[in-house]
């Protein structure tokens, strides 16, 4: 698909979002807000089905892990320790002539996923050129272009590598300036130098001004799970390893909030931090880099829709560090972070405070602080990557079109839709007694507006796997017809077997098993 086909599609599932119900502009009535969403009637049942889903698949199904729900405003010293006060910072360069502000390091990463796409390109040419005879892995070992490409990316990636570790702002902008990159709204190359930008939100804790103490709204969730490290071990019974597993809203001052909900200054993430003996880490990452590919292709994501990005920079609490990254419209871009963080957190917060955050190892009969890997997943962002994944528009047999929610059916915000087939003779009062069975096991919705047709659509287009209808045979045979989304097929069963026919598809053990 071309690129301006892609960003087509990325339009059409923004406009299918308000549309039906998923997300709003915050504060629409007073011409919203920057970067700021809401979730509506149909966002929040999938935002909550996705987070359910990775609780469950992160905590209930391991005993070795529990969950806390930290504040989100905490002492000011937290982020002194963690390093945020020092180091939280993004490289941002303006243009000069449209006035817009960018991150440094964005734009030069979209345009090395330019020559990734040149690349890309000789190898669909030559595909379709070789047909069944085409070899790519020697085609992009021999390709004069390929060649040129890569060796191109693979010095720009160098430099950049280079320039963020040493913090080398100057170069940065060398950098773009050697791309030739250009500001995308007014397309000219006047740009300001490179600096440093904290990301943190300041606010004031106090009823008076004078005795007031700057705090911060946390620009993530983690620190919430370390300062609580003791008291989570000396409640749990857990022993070494173990993890702790948290949901919350974090909050960045994002200057370069764009792509909808993918970058936004108020999300949510869903982290677990694992704590390991000191030596094992890596062992532990591994593991867990596996475990949660696994997860997200059980969302439906085909192999070739993620890949594992490593960290050219790695941050200040680091020694390994790598992203799942999904393929948007816009490109493949970060939905999980898992990171090898070593002592670094418990260490600060140990020598800060001045209480010891240590673990016996009843095994070793010594104590140490924890290393410590974590899986960081941005739940925002997950729900768009499932979004992206899903959304489809359809040409049928009969030459009619209809856009559907290929949603995993565990996921979808309404799971059965109930509608009589017309509003008279007792059909909606037999409806509404399947309604009153069904609702204590799933997400049902009820309607009788509309043709049957139109009211199937409807239900595609929100991603409902399952709509029963109740016609004049049900009064009778106590049967009813259940239409399947994904194949539009439909079929009589009792009443009885209802919950078993869906469960088969909405059970969320399936994806995990």
């Amino acid at each position: 698909m071309s690129k301006e086909a892609t960003q087509n599609t990325f339009q059409e599932i923004i406009s299918h979002c308000k549309e039906y119900g998923f997300i709003f502009p915050s504060s629409e009535i007073y011409d919203g807000l920057g970067a700021v969403y809401d979730y509506g009637p149909y966002g929040i049942e999938l935002k909550n089905n996705i987070q359910q889903y990775w609780w469950k698949a992160m905590v209930q199904l391991n005993e070795n892990i529990v969950g806390i729900d930290a504040a989100i405003f905490m002492h000011p010293k937290t982020w002194k320790a963690s390093g945020h006060v020092d180091a939280f910072n993004d490289p941002l360069i303006d243009n000069k002539d449209s006035k817009k502000r960018y991150r440094a390091d964005v734009l030069i990463e979209d345009a090395m996923a330019k020559i990734e796409e040149k690349i890309d390109k000789e190898v669909d040419k030559a595909q379709k050129k070789f047909g069944e005879s085409f070899n790519k892995e020697m085609f992009l070992q021999t390709n004069p272009n390929v060649l040129r490409n890569k060796e191109k990316l693979n010095t720009i990636e160098t430099r950049f590598k280079k320039a963020l570790e040493e913090n080398d702002l100057a170069d940065l902008k060398q950098i773009i300036v050697d791309l030739e990159i250009a500001c995308p709204i007014s397309g000219s190359r006047n740009w300001t130098d490179v600096r440093q930008f904290n990301l943190m939100f300041a606010t004031e804790v106090g009823s008076v001004a004078d005795e007031a103490s700057t705090i911060y709204l946390r620009p993530e969730t983690a620190q919430g799970i370390f300062v609580n490290f003791l008291n989570v071990l000396n409640t749990s019974r857990q022993r070494i390893p173990f993890g702790i597993a948290q949901v919350g809203k974090a909050f960045r001052n994002e200057i370069v909030a764009r792509q909808f909900i993918f970058r936004t200054r108020e999300f949510e993430q869903m982290e677990m931090q694992f704590f390991v003996r000191p030596g094992s880490e890596m062992e532990w990452y591994n593991k867990w880099k596996e475990a949660r590919w696994k997860w997200h292709r059980s969302l439906g994501f085909a192999e070739e829709s993620l890949k594992f990005y490593d960290h050219l920079k790695l941050a200040h609490y680091a020694n390994a560090a790598v992203d799942i990254q999904f393929n948007f419209p816009f490109g493949f871009k970060e939905i999980e972070g898992i990171h090898s963080r070593t002592d670094f957190d418990l260490k600060n917060h140990q020598e800060l405070s001045g209480k010891k955050l240590q673990y016996f190892d009843p095994e070793l009969n010594q104590s140490y602080i924890p290393y410590v890997v974590e899986t960081s997943i941005g739940l925002n962002r997950t729900f768009l990557a499932v979004l992206c994944n899903g959304f489809k528009n359809e040409k049928l047999e009969d030459g009619s079109e209809r856009t559907v929610l290929a949603l995993p059916p565990f996921l979808a915000p309404v799971q059965i839709a109930v509608f009589p087939l017309v509003k008279k003779d007792g059909l909606p009062e037999k409806a509404r007694e399947i309604f009153d069975i069904l609702k204590w096991d799933y997400k049902v919705f009820y309607e009788e507006k509309d043709s049957i047709g139109k009211r199937y659509r409807r239900q595609d287009a929100l991603g409902t796997p399952f709509c029963i209808t109740v016609d004049h045979d049900t009064l009778t045979d106590n049967q009813v017809t259940i239409r399947d989304r994904d194949t539009m097929k439909q079929e009589r069963i009792s009443i009885e077997r209802l919950k078993e026919v869906v469960n088969e598809k909405v059970d969320w053990k399936k994806g995990l098993r």
